[in-house]
């Protein structure tokens, strides 16, 4: 049994939090938050205790589900301690920091594991295991396309460090993942076409971002803040001999036919329920990990890499010029 402790009692400290308390390899030890009430909430739920933040660094893992302002710190107070570490995307806004922070991390010898739960979709990864075993040839083109249901609120976006670091790096790590190279060069085009407070804010809320690698294998990325038909989640790998698909998810596999033609439930509502088993197969891994002394991936290094990939579509949607990777 891994002794784990979770930082946060938010949205995605709940899941983690949960999924520790279910899993047969793990005993959640406790929860911290600056939210007293929240944490003991969660706790209660999950049949663990609240606890002060310096008390979860006694635990053998700690789970980082907190503000990303405070991502690097607790990673380095993790690390320091010889904790192995999970920690929500991203490790920080600066890169300057995350590559500093990724070097208390190499010092101390721990384990680090980046949350980029979408590489664990069922769905997803089983289109990287056939398109690595060769099905369609060699992949020529990928496609992306990530569409939340509804906007967030302006107060988030004034913080989240903008669409392409907040959102679009899920996308940008599922590129490199399933590319099998490092994107060369990068072109991003981003608009305010949803909410106009999402612009005073100064972001955008729709983007396509183009990759290309050096072999010339190419991805487009398309990000969009309003989907009405649900939370939008297709990848599409086309190559020489063919084309791997993974679609969206629906609450049934029910269809309708009718005179108006065929007709589905809508897209799941948004990230909590669509990847759910994503969560669940993402914390499998980071116990297996550090229960057997491996390296899990994605680790800190591939959260660098994404947060570098998100930099340079932030720069080339501000200047309208491709930039070079690399």
């Amino acid at each position: 049994m891994l002794n784990i402790a979770v930082i946060g009692a938010g949205r995605i400290g709940q899941i983690h939090a949960r999924n520790v308390a279910a899993h047969p390899g793990a005993r959640l030890v406790g929860v911290s938050d600056p939210d007293a009430a929240a944490a003991a909430r969660l706790a209660a739920d999950c049949g663990s205790a609240a606890i002060e933040l310096d008390d979860v660094f006694g635990a053998q893992a700690v789970l980082i589900c907190a503000p990303t302002p405070t991502h690097a710190d607790y990673i380095e107070r993790a690390a320091q301690a010889g904790r192995a570490v999970f920690c929500e995307k991203p490790i920080d806004l600066s890169l300057d920091r995350v590559r500093a922070c990724l070097e208390t991390v190499k010092a101390a010898g721990t384990v680090l594991m980046v949350g980029f739960n979408r590489r664990f979709d069922p769905h997803f990864a089983a289109l990287k295991a056939r398109l690595d075993a060769g099905e369609v040839g060699n992949l020529e083109l990928l496609t992306i396309i990530s569409r939340d249901p509804n906007p967030p609120p302006p107060s988030y976006v004034a913080a989240s460090g903008g669409l392409f670091r907040d959102m679009m790096i899920h996308d940008l790590d599922m590129a490199r993942f399933l590319l099998g190279e490092e994107p060369v060069e990068l072109f991003a085009a981003a608009s305010c076409l949803v909410d106009a407070d999402i612009g005073a804010a100064g972001d955008v809320d729709t983007a396509v971002v183009t990759l290309r690698t050096g072999s010339g294998r190419l991805c487009q990325i398309s990000n969009s803040r309003r989907a009405t038909y649900g939370y939008d989640q297709r990848i599409e790998a086309h190559g020489s001999e063919g084309m791997l698909r993974a679609g969206n998810m629906t609450a049934t596999t029910v269809e309708l036919a009718d005179r108006r033609g065929f007709t589905t439930d809508r897209a799941l509502p948004f990230f909590l329920e669509r990847y759910a088993s994503a969560y669940r197969a993402e914390l499998d891994t980071f116990i297996r990990a550090v229960s057997s002394g491996q390296i899990p991936e994605p680790d800190g290094v591939d959260g660098l890499r994404a947060l570098e990939l998100a930099d340079a579509a932030t720069l080339s949607a501000r200047t309208h010029q491709p930039v070079r990777l690399g």
